[in-house]
């Protein structure tokens, strides 16, 4: 079973409307309804960090070379 996903906006009286569903007529369909609104908020919350700028001082030197005992 194919699955559809879409994102709309609920209209002022409550009602949804599903547009260009690539389904044939007919078919029976379940569909499920999640308020996405506090899911921004959430992830937000979670990540504080997300979307700050990073900056690496020497992005070319090695790292921990001093840890390692190879042969030369």
């Amino acid at each position: 079973m194919a699955g559809v996903h879409l994102q709309t906006v609920v209209s002022p009286d409550g009602t949804l409307t599903l547009r260009d569903l690539s389904l044939l007529a007919g078919h029976v369909v379940e569909v499920l309804v999640r308020d996405c609104s506090s899911d921004r908020k959430e992830m937000s919350e979670r990540y504080p960090l997300r979307g700050t700028p990073v900056e690496y001082k020497h992005p070319f030197e090695g790292v921990a070379e001093g840890d390692w005992d190879a042969a030369v």
